[in-house]
């Protein structure tokens, strides 16, 4: 058991440079040990304590904070992209697509991601028969739907629910059709020009790091040419929570 362990510690740190994240979360592990979620206050000030009445006092805030009424007309049809290449009428599922990370948790049909990768081979084909009606349709199979969903807690007393942000564990073979409709959105509006060098976010090879450097060079630069600069943060609270369930 202490070989195993020793080798399992030896292997995070060897691939620290590929997987940070798994080593980062052992490091963690040891540095505090775990505990149960904070007892809550309901909505008539009493602190609960059951782990079912926590779970149902942090689904009636979670729920009551969602946003049924679109903000704008979304219209019954989406309006038409231009494809260079004609339409793509396919699901563009291949091998590759199936092999993801392998370390992200797993969803209610406790499938987990290691093992939809060590069968992408045989599973290809016929998740190929689920992924193309949803491709045509824009249709999410019911089941998709379902989530294990963790409260994470980001600033403020423990004891409200309202200082906890939901976080959807879904299942694996719905992240892998996420993966396929995403490659396809970032294919249109990389080829057409539609996101400027300056977005960072939600951009692969770009994080919030490489947007700081950026930014922090132009003010050196124009603090370098005596100029003033002027920077202003904003922030939205609570801004996942606003947007209509209905998008």
């Amino acid at each position: 058991m202490r070989r195993a362990k020793a080798q399992l510690e030896l292997n995070l740190a060897t691939a620290i440079k590929d997987n940070t994240k798994c080593f980062y979360k052992c490091i963690d592990s040891k540095r505090r040990a775990k505990e149960n979620l904070h007892p809550l206050l309901d909505a008539g000030g009493n602190i609960v304590t059951k782990d079912e009445e926590k779970a149902e006092v942090l689904h009636a805030f979670f729920a009551s904070v969602l946003n049924s009424k679109a903000s704008c007309s979304l219209g019954t049809q989406p309006p038409e992209l231009e494809d260079r290449d004609g339409e793509q009428s396919e699901a563009p599922i291949t091998q590759g697509e199936m092999v993801g990370d392998t370390h992200k948790p797993m969803g209610p049909d406790g499938i987990h991601p290691r093992v939809v990768r060590e069968l992408s081979g045989v599973l290809t084909k016929p998740l190929s028969i689920i992924y193309q009606p949803s491709w045509l349709t824009g249709e999410v199979p019911v089941d998709w739907r379902l989530a294990n969903v963790m409260p994470i807690h980001k600033k403020g007393r423990k004891e409200d629910p309202g200082n906890y942000r939901p976080v959807s564990l879904t299942l694996v073979l719905g992240k892998v059709m996420e993966q396929i409709i995403l490659s396809a959105i970032m294919w249109h509006v990389q080829d057409n020009k539609v996101v400027k060098p300056s977005q960072h976010g939600f951009m692969k090879g770009k994080s919030c790091l490489t947007n700081l450097i950026s930014f922090c060079d132009e003010v050196i630069c124009l603090v370098d040419e005596g100029k003033a600069a002027d920077d202003v943060y904003l922030d939205f609270s609570k801004a996942f929570g606003t947007i209509s369930v209905m998008v």
